[in-house]
């Protein structure tokens, strides 16, 4: 599929078949997570990929309207924000910084890079023929999923991607795309002068 087709078709898809993902379906959306930037190539990202039973362990283990969304696919990731790493490797020698320090950053770059694996991840699904959710998971929630899955304490998740083969042709009616238009590029994007 042409690039340009992968965004113009991406969206969030909220209904699933029963179909199964294939295993190469999966490693190569993974792969391509593993391609986005990171700052000073930190590399601070994990994820965790659920399927078949996994994804019921996740379901019991969060709030019910987190579950609801989880289980609509048979796939499920969950993308990690890790700021030690960001920490430590911009105390190396060759980044300048003496310390770990937060206040060196501006931006916290460990979500930014860890949301910019998420974009990838949503890209692929699509160029896989795909659909796929990004969706929320509370704080409350945080410290479960970790002891459920033995996920280290200083992993943060940033949310969660339900992927599926898609089972909604169109845009529920529910769905913000349907009550809502896209802002036009005039009101949002500003060259030169805001």
């Amino acid at each position: 599929m042409e690039f340009q087709e992968v965004v113009r078709r991406r969206r969030m898809v909220r209904k699933f078949s029963d179909e199964p993902v294939s295993e190469e379906s999966v490693r190569r959306i993974m792969r391509n997570a593993l391609r986005g930037p990171s700052a000073g190539f930190s590399q601070g990202q994990a994820f965790l990929v659920l399927q078949g039973d996994d994804v019921r362990r996740f379901a019991d283990v969060v709030e019910p309207w987190v579950a609801e969304t989880a289980t609509a696919a048979p796939v499920l990731v969950i993308p990690f924000a890790v700021k030690d790493v960001y920490l430590d490797r911009y105390a190396e020698q060759d980044k300048g910084w003496t310390d770990r320090s937060e206040d060196h950053w501006p931006v916290p770059f460990w979500y930014i890079d860890t949301g910019m694996a998420v974009l990838l991840i949503l890209q692929t699904v699509v160029d896989e023929g795909l659909g796929a959710v990004y969706f929320g998971i509370g704080e409350e929630d945080f410290d479960k999923v970790r002891a459920e899955f033995g996920v280290p304490a200083n992993h943060v998740p940033i949310g969660a991607i339900a992927i599926g083969h898609g089972d909604d042709a169109k845009i529920s009616a529910g769905a913000s795309p349907a009550t809502r238009k896209r802002k036009p590029e005039t009101e949002t994007v500003h060259f030169g002068q805001w």
